[in-house]
């Protein structure tokens, strides 16, 4: 089964503006179309780190002495760095898109597509998975997820439905979580409204946006002067996230001033604009509709 196909991938390797003898990360690794394009840009001094969380993509790992991969959460990247004596690198690229190998295998759970259990989590050997957060956060913590991380117009409703529907019996399964909240939503949106509860659920069960600050903070202390920072984000709440630290040094885009009044920010954007993909690559890999890439540069 495939993986994630590489979005952007040109643009994002380009965006790193790799020096051949450099060091890299790829925070991402999934199916390792990043990690191979970047390697073919390195000399025999370069290296590249890859990490990822799902133990699956080791299967995918690249046999060349300059590549070494990590199994762990991006947001640990650091402790690992320290553990190999690297202080700084030359950039980082992080493609935040869920793989195709997680939406399209049911025994995972991200899909409502899918008969399947509600898991939801990237990493197996996690705690906490979706039937938990279904199951047992109450309706106030619930109706918040929706909101924040689903941006559900009827959360509180969505939330109500889920509450009052295990009091009777659990939901355990993909399909059950579907048909109970499916009937709120008119079906000319159905399928959309769905896809915004599914993600909400996904994004708190696996830390997405903690995880990300954190590892976007870290980046801001291990990229060496001139090095860059490439951000793939396919979600308005990620991407808003890294607009707001690349422009202004922190997420809630709060602009710092300079004694002479001059905004200051550690990053300079390579891309004021943001880069989507092109009307070919969509049509070529319709996952890549939502894809925004963001570059930034460290002073």
């Amino acid at each position: 089964m495939a993986y994630h196909v590489p979005v952007l991938l040109h643009e994002s390797v380009e965006g790193l503006n790799i020096n051949p003898d450099g060091t890299y990360l790829d925070m991402t690794f999934g199916g390792g179309g990043h990690s191979r394009e970047i390697i073919n840009h390195l000399s025999a001094k370069g290296r590249l780190i890859a990490f990822d969380q799902d133990k699956e993509a080791f299967a995918n790992a690249i046999d060349d002495s300059r590549f070494m991969l990590i199994h762990s959460n991006f947001k640990f990247f650091r402790n690992f760095l320290r553990y190999y004596k690297i202080k700084q690198v030359d950039g980082i690229l992080a493609d935040l898109g869920v793989s195709s190998r997680h939406f399209d295998s049911p025994e995972r759970g991200f899909s409502f597509r899918f008969e399947g259990p509600l898991d939801m989590r990237m990493n197996r050997d996690a705690s906490l998975s979706a039937i938990q957060v279904v199951n047992k956060y109450d309706e106030r913590l619930l109706t918040e997820i929706l909101t924040l991380y689903g941006e559900l117009p009827n959360a509180r409703k969505v939330a109500n439905k889920i509450i009052r529907h295990r009091e009777q019996e659990q939901i355990d399964t993909v399909e059950g979580l579907a048909e109970v909240v499916g009937t709120l939503f008119p079906p000319q949106v159905k399928n959309k409204m769905l896809a915004m509860v599914f993600q909400a659920i996904r994004i708190e069960v696996n830390s997405e946006m903690e995880a990300l600050k954190q590892m976007l903070l870290q980046a801001e202390k291990t990229l060496q002067s001139k090095g860059r920072l490439v951000v793939l984000s396919y979600h308005s709440l990620e991407d808003r996230l890294v607009k707001n630290f690349v422009r202004t040094g922190n997420f809630k885009g709060d602009k710092q001033t300079d004694f002479y009044g001059n905004v200051t920010s550690p990053f300079n954007q390579i891309n004021r604009k943001v880069i989507v993909p092109s009307e070919k690559e969509i049509e070529e890999n319709p996952r890549a509709r939502s894809a925004k890439l963001r570059i930034a540069e460290k002073e």
